[in-house]
């Protein structure tokens, strides 16, 4: 059974698992999940709690034979595997099987890892420990989920937002979980019973947001200019090569050329996306966005990626950072002065 870690609480309260599988890269919820199974764990009498570290070497045997060994203080245990960002490999895979289809009587199995690719997931062993027991996917709160989650742990921590706080808030911490839930930590302890206003935050709060060249691109591509602008001095910021920035731009451009040429044509567009290897989840966007654009805006944006190249490569004039704002302004559908193109 999947659950998200928001979901993970409730199922918690009413049973505990044979085993779970805590992945993801989004740290600070794989951690609170974690904490949370062990909580859980300790509350219905699991005191006992033993630990296995898979590094170079490791012996799987190892699992099978701790979770048969009897506990030497306690009737029931945690017995505790951290994966990391190892792979299982035939031997951890059998073994992990093998303890699905018949997990241990007296212990609770929590297993850490992790990013785990869709490959790894559509795996024997994923399957079995999905169907064996409790599989969370800690995985990076969006863009547009992030005031969500922002305001509902604002209030779990007893603030009362204003909704210009939540957005404050969001756009100082995006793409920084940990970050944002130190600052909400930081507020309950010095903000009383009052409401949490944007002023508050701006002035409490630093900015500790992080961003990629795909958040830069997703931006543009979701026609939001004052986030793209945003997004790009972050990246710049932080040291972030303009040619990766541009690379990133240029590939879903391409798609969008092709997806505006292929409509002109009256082709299938699921042939464009089968060749540029789009995912499903990104063709909803990609077509939103090409309502609002013409195979003539489509080309003069693949021009602007490459006169950006050939300016960061030193073959043409330009400033390759202002460029990229100006093409990604024009990508999230802000009208500009004419350009020469």
């Amino acid at each position: 059974m999947r659950l998200s870690p928001d979901k993970l609480a409730a199922h918690l309260r009413k049973n505990l698992a044979p085993l779970y599988l805590v992945f993801g890269e989004e740290t600070l919820l794989a951690q609170e999940s974690a904490d949370a199974i062990r909580a859980a764990a300790r509350q219905q009498g699991y005191s006992e709690r033993e630990c296995l570290t898979v590094e170079t070497g490791f012996n799987w045997h190892t699992l099978r034979q701790r979770a048969s060994s009897p506990s030497l203080f306690a009737t029931r245990r945690l017995l505790e595997l951290r994966l990391g960002d190892a792979k299982p490999g035939d031997a951890g895979s059998k073994a992990f099987s093998d303890y699905a289809g018949r997990p241990a009587e007296d212990a609770v199995l929590l297993i850490t890892a992790g990013k785990l690719d869709w490959q790894t997931q559509k795996g024997r062993w994923f399957a079995a420990l999905d169907s064996a027991g409790v599989v969370v996917a800690a995985m990076p709160v969006e863009a547009r989920q992030l005031p969500g989650w922002i305001e509902r742990r604002l209030r779990d921590r007893g603030l009362n937002p204003t909704p210009d706080a939540v957005t404050a808030l969001s756009e100082r911490v995006e793409g920084n979980l940990l970050a944002a839930a130190q600052e909400i930590e930081k507020l309950a302890l010095t903000v009383a019973d009052q409401p949490l206003t944007a002023e508050t935050i701006l002035s409490a709060v630093g900015d500790s947001a992080r961003y990629s060249i795909y958040d830069f691109v997703d931006a543009a591509l979701l026609g939001q200019p004052e986030r793209v602008t945003r997004i790009l001095d972050g990246l710049r910021g932080e040291g972030i090569e303009p040619v990766l920035v541009n690379w990133a731009l240029h590939r879903e451009v391409r798609v969008l050329t092709a997806l505006a040429f292929a409509r002109g044509q009256r082709q299938p567009q699921d042939a464009v996306f089968s060749a540029h290897k789009v995912w499903d989840k990104r063709k909803p966007l990609l077509q939103q966005t090409l309502q609002r654009l013409t195979l003539a805006n489509c080309r003069g944006l693949l021009k602007a990626c490459a006169r950006i190249d050939r300016a960061i490569k030193g073959a043409g004039s330009g400033a390759p950072w202002d460029d990229l704002l100006t093409t990604g302004l024009r990508l999230a559908g802000l009208e500009l002065l004419p350009e020469n193109v």
